[in-house]
């Protein structure tokens, strides 16, 4: 019985971080081949939200409390950046009306 616990917990383990794995992909994906400024801001958010699982999967597996506590501080960042990158979005709209990032890139100069 315990040999069957053992072997389902690293089954649903290995389920979870291939789940968070494929997460982070799609949001690096998206943000990389995306030129709305919305949409990266979104994928940023996924994979934000794909190493929060990956942390919850790890501390429940070990049966240790560090990988939520860590989740709480990836959630307070993630709402942190949102707000910032609202706000940014919103600035650079009502100067520019596009959100398409090729066309903001003269503020590198």
């Amino acid at each position: 019985m315990i040999l069957l616990a053992s072997a389902f917990g690293q089954l649903a383990l290995a389920h979870y971080l291939l789940l968070s794995g494929v997460l982070f992909v799609i949001g690096l994906v998206g943000f990389l081949s995306r030129r709305n400024l919305i949409v990266m801001f979104l994928c940023t958010e996924l994979m934000f939200q794909a190493a929060a699982i990956a942390f919850v999967a790890v501390g429940r597996y070990y049966y240790d409390f560090s990988g939520q506590v860590f989740v709480i501080f990836i959630l307070t960042v993630a709402a942190a950046e949102a707000a910032l990158a609202l706000a940014l979005v919103v600035l650079l709209f009502r100067r520019k009306p596009t959100l398409n990032a090729e066309d903001w890139r003269d503020l590198s100069e």
